[in-house]
């Protein structure tokens, strides 16, 4: 028979417990980042701002070929522009190559109270490619920036003339099956939210990042630091954690039939984010597209095979300019 602790020992165990829970939470509590600092040690010499309605204040760069075709690129989800600067450096030679920050991300700034939504973020790459007056672009998405540029063409099909999905997000769960990934499924409840908001994530976003570009030697501290970091942008952890990850709750296979632009999709065999599977599905259901696949590689090309994808990448854009402008869509979404 067990020695039975009295009332009152239990109760100062149970206290310390306590003490110690809360001192540990309150010693992983981070606070914001001014956006000073973060634009002294992110921002450079390329880095552009510019207002758009509803108080958005984006960070972009207009970069490579002045007078060449443009190409817009968008970044995924906790990432930021500087995912883009292998693919720029390969094919800026040839290319105009717009990259900017979404609301929640990087450099760019957004009000308090911001709803982020995919609709919303497609909205704004429109709203960028028409302040610099683009002409009809290619509009090429990582991940969550996948569904971002999809859904741009689907929004605004007589202002963009190709498309360019890397291991993107946005194929219909319910389709595939799963509610997607840990970190969506406590992004979508109020209290796991509420306790990781202010969190120091380093060993958590570590890990991802592992688990993303697949080959461990290209997270770097400092690649780490930069996803931590601006992740603690004024207002970003907020956006980050109520962001609304889907297009909409119509989406559906069918969806994907009514995009008219030539199109290619690229995808990591080895992705642990997004499996190869959804690859293949954006690529059976847009008609036309091209599939490119890539044994042994993550949730990145772009970062963990620049030289590669960027060939690739480039051999598509180069017969999209050789057959000369697309005449504009007769119907959107």
């Amino acid at each position: 028979m067990g020695m039975r602790l009295p009332g009152r020992v239990v109760l100062i165990v149970v206290g310390v417990l306590l003490v110690v829970l809360v001192a540990g939470y309150l010693a992983l509590l981070r606070p914001d980042i001014p956006y000073a600092r973060l634009e002294a040690k992110y921002a450079n010499a390329q880095s552009r701002f510019m207002n758009l309605p509803g108080g958005l204040h984006v960070h972009y760069r207009d970069q490579g070929l002045a007078n060449g075709p443009p190409v817009v690129m968008v970044h995924g989800f906790s990432a930021s522009l500087h995912t883009w600067e292998p693919w720029v450096r390969l094919i800026g030679g040839s290319y105009r190559v717009v990259t900017l920050d979404l609301p929640g991300h990087g450099l760019t700034r957004a009000p308090a109270g911001y709803a982020a939504t995919i609709n919303g973020y497609a909205d704004i790459v429109d709203g960028v490619a028409r302040r610099l007056e683009l002409p009809p672009y290619v509009v090429v998405g990582n991940s969550m920036g996948g569904a971002v540029a999809w859904d741009d063409v689907l929004r605004h099909p007589d202002r963009v003339r190709g498309l360019v999905l890397v291991d993107s997000a946005g194929w219909p769960e319910k389709v595939r099956g799963g509610d997607g990934p840990l970190i969506f499924k406590l992004m979508r409840n109020p209290i796991s939210r509420a306790l990781i908001r202010d969190l120091d994530v380093r060993p958590i976003a570590k890990r991802a990042l592992e688990a993303a570009y697949v080959d461990k030697s290209l997270v770097t501290p400092a690649l780490v630091d930069r996803y931590v970091e601006l992740a603690r942008a004024p207002g970003h952890r907020e956006i980050l954690l109520t962001i609304q990850n889907r297009p909409d709750s119509g989406v559906t296979a069918d969806t994907f039939r009514k995009i008219a632009v030539p199109t290619l999709v690229m995808h990591g065999d080895d992705d642990r984010l997004i499996p190869v599977a959804d690859g293949h599905a954006f690529a059976a259901a847009i008609p036309g597209a091209r599939l490119i696949t890539y044994p042994g590689v993550g949730h990145v090309p772009m970062e963990q095979i620049p030289d590669r994808s960027a060939a690739d990448l480039k051999v598509f854009l180069d017969g999209l300019s050789a057959s000369g402008p697309r005449p504009p869509a007769s119907a959107g979404r």
